[in-house]
């Protein structure tokens, strides 16, 4: 049994460089051939060279070793430029009065989509927008920063304790 993985670009073109993003591919002898009874799913996701796309952005790191770094679905578009909530997120857990965070795109008339953060502050903690952006903006470029800052008691879950992306859009209360 072998299976591979590679990284490609928006073009298809196979990423080598280390730290560079790209989506997730695998074929092999334990890789599906195929969704049942499903052929237009089954071509959009499966090359004809054997490649499944996975639909999850990863980067090689210098050792070789796949890193996640999140979904193409989630990915945000803002002012033209694409990130993902992880990244956001990553940092915002280094402020001392978040608990749990989760980074979500909303739509925007001007940007394309907004970042809005969902926060679960530490007990007793007060957390305002601007501190936040201030926070942040020693590690992120402007066009990352939180434009609305929502507070929860706490993020939905599912069984394995990974945050529910949807549920927490739907807390967001921005329609996304």
């Amino acid at each position: 049994m072998l299976n591979e993985a590679r990284l490609i670009d928006a073009d298809g073109d196979v990423v080598t460089t280390p730290g560079a993003r790209g989506e997730l591919c695998v074929r092999g002898d334990t890789v599906t051939p195929g969704y049942w009874n499903m052929a237009e799913e089954t071509a959009a996701a499966l090359g004809p060279d054997g490649w499944l796309r996975t639909g999850d952005v990863a980067y090689q790191d210098e050792d070789g070793y796949y890193k996640m770094a999140g979904r193409l679905e989630d990915m945000i578009i803002s002012g033209g430029e694409n990130f993902y909530p992880a990244e956001v997120e990553s940092v915002l857990y280094g402020h001392p009065a978040i608990a749990e965070v989760a980074v979500i795109g909303a739509p925007n008339d001007r940007w394309g989509e907004r970042v809005v953060v969902v926060v679960v502050p530490v007990p007793g903690a007060r957390l305002e927008l601007e501190e936040l952006r201030e926070f942040a903006g020693a590690a992120l470029a402007r066009y990352k920063l939180p434009l609305e800052l929502r507070i929860v008691d706490l993020l939905p879950r599912n069984t394995t304790g990974k945050v529910l992306e949807h549920e927490s859009r739907a807390m967001s209360g921005t329609g996304a």
